[in-house]
């Protein structure tokens, strides 16, 4: 049962007891009105996060030649999907929120700086941690797996080649284990199919493109408002990959990526969804930030 309704009872009930009573009753009433369940909306909305800046590496790391593109900051978002049957957090950040000092952001850990911590994004859009029912990351590289353990009550979303390579005894890759390890005993849904519909009406789609990671995914989002929308997870990080077919030095398997490319680019011509990619700074810097939202 919802906290507010549980608590609207309880008050009601309270006009009969002793009045010695009342004020432990009412806030009881109170403490679970403040627990209640958001308020979901009639159609999708997707919530866009700014969960720091990766600092610009050698652009030779992403196939290219010095001097071809210019070296650039890469921005990390996180997403955060509302749905009439529930929600889904993708991706979580590069930076932990439990790292950031008392005193707030923002904070540089490594190559990498946060603004702002992940929990107090979600809390200024009426969520927490608690509210999510569905988890997913695009795939295992840190930059997208921070606050992951947070999420462990969430039902996780993940492809089995993914979740094998995550919590191999030797594992291979940018990968730090123990921001994810809570998940290993989350519930979770294996993800067989190259489609995966999470709320089974078409609008949130969780999409295999594997190569980059072994199990790496992108996800496609049908809005009411807003149009078809394909948040791209790393299938790439610079516009120029697409133009100039180049590919980044770390890839799990060239050519594996190379095939999820050229399907996802088909999928875009026939469906004219708009391309987000993830870490590109201009993409970013165009959309709208939570707590604004696409509908």
């Amino acid at each position: 049962m919802r906290g507010d309704i549980l608590s609207d009872m309880i008050t009601e009930r309270v006009r009969r007891w002793p009045p010695i009573a009342w004020p432990l009753a009412l806030m009881l009433a109170a403490a679970l009105a403040a627990h209640a369940q958001p308020k979901l909306p009639k159609s999708p909305r997707v919530y866009v996060f700014d969960c720091g800046t990766i600092h610009a590496m050698s652009v030779e790391t992403y196939g290219f030649k010095l001097g071809e593109v210019p070296m650039r900051d890469f921005i990390v978002p996180c997403y955060l999907i509302t749905h009439p049957k529930g929600t889904l957090m993708w991706d979580v950040g590069v930076v932990a929120d439990s790292r950031i000092p008392s005193g707030g952001a923002p904070f540089t850990q490594g190559i990498s700086t946060v603004r702002q911590g992940l929990k107090p994004q979600l809390a200024a859009v009426g969520f927490t941690p608690a509210d999510i029912k569905y988890l997913s990351l695009s795939h295992y590289h840190s930059d997208h797996t921070a606050n992951a353990n947070d999420f462990a009550a969430s039902t996780w979303l993940v492809r089995q080649a993914e979740r094998d390579a995550m919590f191999a005894e030797k594992p291979a890759g940018i990968i730090q284990q123990a921001s994810f390890s809570a998940l290993k005993n989350s519930k979770t849904i294996i993800l067989k199919d190259d489609e995966y519909d999470v709320f089974g009406d078409g609008k949130v789609i969780i999409k295999s493109a594997p190569g980059h990671t072994p199990g790496h995914t992108v996800l496609y989002l049908k809005l009411k408002k807003s149009g078809p929308i394909l948040v791209a997870g790393d299938l790439y990080h610079f516009p120029e990959e697409r133009t100039m077919n180049r590919f980044p030095t770390f890839e799990f398997n060239k050519e594996q990526s190379a095939a999820s490319r050229a399907m996802i680019d088909a999928f875009l011509k026939k469906t004219g969804a708009q391309l987000w990619i993830e870490h590109d700074l201009a993409t970013f810097e165009k959309l709208k930030k939570a707590p604004e939202f696409y509908e």
